[in-house]
């Protein structure tokens, strides 16, 4: 902290004994003794409470930043989704595209465009898939028994 010698305090020690005298000079030693030991105790504190305010911060920063890329982690999933989604409603309205133009053809004869152009301005409205909310009905998918085996 300071950078002060033996023959200072030797100056300072014989200065304090002519100023304040022999009978005083023990306590006012002693008091300074603990003005001292109370200023190292309160720069030690304020050096403690600096640290652990930095360190806090560096905390801080890293759940922001983690917070960060698990937000980024989650919109990317949560767009791989949706082109899933959009594919697969795809998917179900070329099947019951083909389904109907079908069953116009009544199975006779293959399916043809004309047909396929004819069920396509029929066409009825498409149900959508609830993906965005999880099985409100447990019960239902216990029921769901697990594929089984082929014997061979």
């Amino acid at each position: 902290m300071f950078d002060i010698g033996f023959t200072e305090l030797m100056v300072i020690g014989v200065v304090a004994l002519i100023v304040i005298g022999p009978e005083r000079l023990p306590k006012v030693a002693r008091t300074a003794g603990h003005l001292y030991g109370r200023l190292q105790r309160y720069v030690s504190s304020v050096k403690s409470d600096i640290s652990h305010e930095i360190q806090l911060d560096e905390i801080r920063r890293a759940g922001q930043s983690f917070k960060e890329s698990v937000e980024s982690a989650a919109s990317g999933v949560e767009r791989q989704a949706n082109v899933v989604d959009d594919y697969l409603r795809n998917e179900v309205g070329n099947v019951g595209k083909v389904m109907a133009a079908m069953a116009v053809t009544e199975g006779d004869r293959p399916v043809t465009e004309p047909a396929l152009k004819r069920v396509e301005t029929e066409q009825t409205p498409q149900q959508s898939l609830p993906l965005d909310e999880p099985d409100q009905n447990p019960s239902q998918a216990a029921e769901v028994a697990p594929p089984t085996r082929k014997s061979e």
